[in-house]
């Protein structure tokens, strides 16, 4: 009869760490952000320079983005961070995208961002509670192509440099003014109120989902394709 309360412990510790079924949406958004990674590695000429990728701290993804969430109808874009963890990618942490200029895109149906923080700083504030861009840590639009340099002062020293795609193009963009935060209510329903984001990120407290294999397969193919082309 003693086992019984060992296995029930157990269970509850497997539940704190990893939800096994995560709503259809946030399943949807990780195969999204996949998807946009992928297809980073189908327009070599005019993707993220592999100098900038393989310096990147961590990487967010904000998939199919509408302009009206930007000064019009107050929406809020959302998209997923995962950080890299030795030669692989941690676990990811859903977030979200507020406001921004009321001018940002003008004339795009639909965008995707890409955001690349270039060091610990900027996601520190994010797992504090936000980060506003261009504020709290700098931000550029990043170069474009895969043997591009940074180019200015302001991609040098920006903490992260951000990338739109829109109907197909890819380019870099300026998100100045937006806010960007965990989104806690999809961290706590895929691994639990009790798991911080930075758990997420920077340890082994939780078991990756499922549903994120796609997206931290396309980080190391991206990773791997980078590197690749140096050797």
């Amino acid at each position: 009869m003693k086992i019984i309360p060992a296995v029930f412990a157990i269970a509850l510790l497997g539940a704190s760490t990893l939800r096994a079924d995560i709503p259809a949406s946030q399943a949807k958004r990780l195969d999204e952000a996949a998807s946009v990674l992928r297809e980073l590695r189908d327009i070599p000429d005019k993707g993220i320079p592999e100098d900038v990728w393989n310096k990147a701290a961590c990487v967010a993804v904000i998939p199919g983005l509408k302009k009206a969430a930007f000064g019009i109808g107050g929406e809020f874009g959302k998209g997923v961070l995962s950080c890299r963890a030795g030669q692989s990618w941690s676990a990811p942490v859903f977030i979200e995208l507020a406001k921004g200029s009321a001018g940002f895109q003008i004339g795009a149906e639909q965008i995707d961002l890409v955001l690349l923080m270039m060091n610990r700083n900027g996601v520190e504030k994010l797992l504090g509670d936000k980060v506003n861009l261009g504020a709290d840590a700098s931000v550029a639009g990043g170069p474009v192509g895969r043997s591009a340099a940074a180019g200015t002062d302001a991609r040098i020293t920006a903490e992260i440099l951000a990338y739109s795609r829109a109907k197909g193009l890819f380019a870099g963009v300026d998100v100045s003014g937006g806010i960007l935060r965990p989104d806690k209510d999809a961290n706590a329903n895929t691994y639990g109120a009790d798991v911080s984001s930075r758990d997420v990120l920077f340890s082994n407290k939780v078991t990756i989902p499922p549903a994120a294999q796609a997206l931290l397969r396309s980080l190391r193919d991206e990773t791997r394709a980078t590197s690749g082309r140096k050797d």
